[in-house]
């Protein structure tokens, strides 16, 4: 099973629709804080000139950490290559 915990600094999408911000499901953004032990995460969402247009604070089971490299369940989730 991939390890799908959200860090800081990682690149993530909704999960779910929230019209209430006029965010979509797909919509990628930055976690930019953890909060209450990992329970809430602020998430940045910009446009595609770094600007700013959301930040919210969201729940882990409403976003998904994007992956840019091939995962492999037989990898650790802390392991770094460089």
């Amino acid at each position: 099973m991939i390890n799908n915990t959200a860090k800081l600094l990682d690149v993530v999408a909704l999960t779910v629709d929230l019209p209430q911000y006029h965010l979509w499901r797909g919509q990628v953004g930055t976690v930019v804080e953890i909060l209450a032990n990992g329970a809430a995460l602020e998430v940045e969402f910009s446009d595609r000139n770094g600007r700013t247009y959301e930040s919210l604070g969201s729940r882990p089971e409403q976003i998904m950490v994007l992956r840019f490299e091939p995962a492999s369940p037989n990898l650790e989730a802390d392991m770094v290559t460089a």
